[in-house]
């Protein structure tokens, strides 16, 4: 008994430092709340985040503590890093005018004539899918005995049953199948010709600042918001300020949008809060005469994109949206972890794929034990018909966002654009999507491979705020950028 009640003691007192540990964890990651006055950029990063039951302070605990590290190692994995996407499809909406001439928007693909092609793995290559048809076109036989006794042999034959199903039919069964499936993505898809399609390693083609600027960039985004993201009713005050000017607050138009609505503004605010943070982390601060280039953190275009004084008072609240798009992607894996922890990871090297598994498993569990995720089920309500043809209207305009990732001219900027649109497509497929036992939820390879690595993207950004906002409050200066005033 004595025995007992000293290992009781002994777990008490590790748990104890724990908790103790965690409390001076979390209290060095709310600094960036408490010396808000430091930098009014992150005014707004604390309390409530909109339109979710979540405070900022718990996301960058949880996310800095306990997601950051383990997406870090897992997407540096082979099934991962190799992307597989046509970075050559044409702007479906205008001319192409606005190619970029830098060496840093280049992507350098996993080609043939490169010696590295070797590096991806076989079951990559092959694209190795365990799908299956649904039971809406599987054909079972015909097991239903009949009495055939006063029959004749040549008229069984002739009224036999053929069950067989040629090559052909099978293939037109799996284009139905996919048609289906392709109703229901928030994306546009990638290609349908697999020729078009070529891998690329994540790894080697990071997401940094390239120098793409100008009128194209500022065009893509122009398009987003302005003809994607939905706007108010005409009847509301200040309506017709909304549709001339070419700045508008968010604020002056969010409240007369219902949730969903606001919530498809929040999605994209924040994808585009997130890939400027990376950008401004990952900015080009210096280049050597031998071609060495220094790339690192710049404080000035952080201040540039996200300052009240040179956003009209947007960025800070900009920001704030990124915790709204981290959660709702965050609840989109929650949701999906049952099919996850039954997918295969197959890239065709056993120990590695079994590796991948129990990482993913060990994300999965962690994810579960957040306690405030998004709640999907609050949108899309009331009157079904009008709620469906919400939904309906949802989905185009944002497979309209993913469409118009093709314009980009930037070919580095156009990967990590649809990937991560892809990804945030991908989480609204899983959030929104009805699953049943006879239509279950598919994801293909490269939903999945976008879904986490959008996620990381996500994950990335909340984590670099800590870094800017230390930065700032330090007082330190970044060497002079050699390029600058970029916009995506």
């Amino acid at each position: 008994m004595q025995k007992y009640a000293t290992v009781v003691c002994v777990v008490c007192t590790v748990l104890s430092a724990l908790l103790v540990q965690l409390s001076q964890q979390e209290e060095s990651l709310f600094k960036i709340n408490n010396r808000s006055t430091v930098d009014p950029c992150f005014c707004e990063l604390s309390g409530q985040v909109d339109d979710c039951d979540c405070k900022i302070e718990s996301v960058l605990t949880f996310n800095n503590l306990h997601i950051k590290p383990r997406l870090t190692s897992l997407l540096e994995r082979d099934y991962f890093k190799f992307y597989k996407i046509n970075l050559n499809r044409p702007c479906p909406f205008w001319a192409d005018d606005g190619s970029c001439a830098f060496e840093s928007c280049a992507v350098c693909p996993c080609s043939e004539d490169m010696q590295w092609l070797d590096e991806i793995p076989c079951g990559l290559k092959e694209d190795h899918q365990e799908e299956t048809l649904s039971d809406k076109y599987s054909l079972p036989l015909n097991t239903a005995k009949e009495d055939c006794e006063d029959r004749t042999t040549e008229e069984i034959r002739l009224s036999a049953l053929d069950t067989t199903i040629s090559q052909k039919d099978k293939a037109a069964f799996e284009s139905w199948q996919e048609h289906d499936d392709a109703k229901m993505d928030f994306c546009e898809p990638q290609d349908e010709d697999p020729s078009n399609m070529e891998y690329v390693d994540l790894t080697i083609n990071p997401e940094r600042y390239t120098g793409y600027k100008g009128k194209s960039p500022r065009r893509i985004w122009n398009s987003i918001y302005r003809e994607n993201c939905f706007k108010p009713d005409q009847e509301i005050t200040g309506y017709q300020s909304f549709a001339s000017k070419r700045f508008v607050k968010a604020s002056q138009y969010l409240a007369g949008l219902c949730l969903e609505k606001r919530a498809f503004y929040r999605l994209i605010s924040g994808l585009h809060s997130s890939i400027n943070i990376h950008l401004c982390a990952k900015y080009l601060l210096s280049e050597g005469n031998l071609g060495q280039q220094v790339w690192g953190h710049n404080v000035e275009e952080f201040q540039r994109r996200f300052h009240p004084k040179n956003t009209k008072g947007e960025g800070p609240i900009r920001l704030k949206n990124l915790f709204f798009t981290y959660l709702v992607v965050l609840r989109a894996i929650d949701k999906v972890a049952p099919i996850l922890k039954d997918e295969k990871f197959y890239s065709g090297i056993p120990n590695e794929d079994e590796d991948v598994r129990a990482t993913v498993s060990n994300l999965l569990k962690v994810i579960r034990t957040f306690p405030n995720h998004f709640n999907e089920s609050a949108m899309f309500q009331g009157d079904p018909l009008q709620a469906q043809q919400l939904l309906e209207e949802f989905r185009t305009h944002f497979r309209n966002v993913s469409r118009i990732m093709d314009c980009v001219g930037c070919d580095k900027c156009k990967l990590w654009g649809k990937l991560q649109t892809q990804g945030l497509g991908t989480a609204l497929k899983i959030l929104f999507t009805p699953a049943t036992r006879r239509k279950p939820l598919r994801l293909k390879r490269e939903e999945i491979v976008s879904l986490f690595n959008g996620f990381g993207r996500l994950s990335s950004s909340v984590k670099e705020l800590e870094k800017f906002h230390q930065l700032i409050h330090e007082g330190k200066k970044d060497k002079k950028p050699a390029v600058r005033n970029g916009f995506f």
